[in-house]
């Protein structure tokens, strides 16, 4: 079982926060447009300038190499990244059951990339990071693009990851009730600080 742990953490134009989110706990995170929300999730992750440490299941981000942090602490962007022609070659397995709880057939795995919807691409990337099953979810708008039925699937899929998985959710969200749906603690970021959201 893992959890997250931020100490005095830095992302870029934000001050130091510290946080923890324990395995199986969804937290989740608002503010403006352009307050650094996408950026403090990038920083999490090791790919934008950050100070101070994050842990997973209490060990540094500094303790092991970037690729191995990468692998446990899981990013979804808003805008998923596509680097080969077909879907299959982005997986590591077949997952037929992730992809049927989705609403995808196993046929998906056969289409190419530049053909998929901003939907499918969505439910698709998703299904591409939980298939490597990191201990943390770092999730950027992740039902931004979906209708109602879909976002209902998404979010009870990776609800029950976390519960089986015991992994922590950093979940950015424009949505005031998904975010009563989905979160044990909502916070927001105002100015450039992060604190509890108003009305939590």
């Amino acid at each position: 079982m893992s959890g997250l742990e931020l100490k005095q953490f830095e992302g870029p134009g934000l001050a130091p926060i510290d946080l923890s989110i324990e395995p199986g706990e969804c937290v989740t995170l608002t503010g403006l447009s352009g307050s650094g929300k996408t950026r403090l999730l990038r920083a999490i992750a090791d790919l934008d300038p950050h100070q101070g440490d994050a842990l997973v299941a209490g060990h540094s981000m500094f303790a092991m190499p970037a690729t191995d942090w990468r692998r446990q602490v899981g990013l979804l962007p808003a805008e998923s990244h596509w680097w080969r022609d077909q879907v299959s070659e982005h997986f590591i397995t077949t997952p037929i059951q992730l992809l049927a709880e989705l609403g995808l057939d196993a046929d998906c795995l056969g289409w190419q990339v530049s053909r998929i919807s901003s939907g499918e691409r969505q439910r698709l990337a998703l299904a591409r990071l939980l298939d490597r099953k990191p201990a943390v979810l770092l999730l950027d708008e992740p039902t931004a693009n979906l209708d109602p039925d879909n976002t209902a699937h998404v979010e009870q899929l990776i609800l029950r990851y976390a519960k089986e998985h015991g992994a922590a959710i950093l979940w950015v969200s424009h949505d005031p009730l998904q975010r009563k749906r989905i979160s044990q603690h909502r916070l927001q970021i105002v100015g450039n600080r992060i604190a509890a959201e108003a009305n939590a």
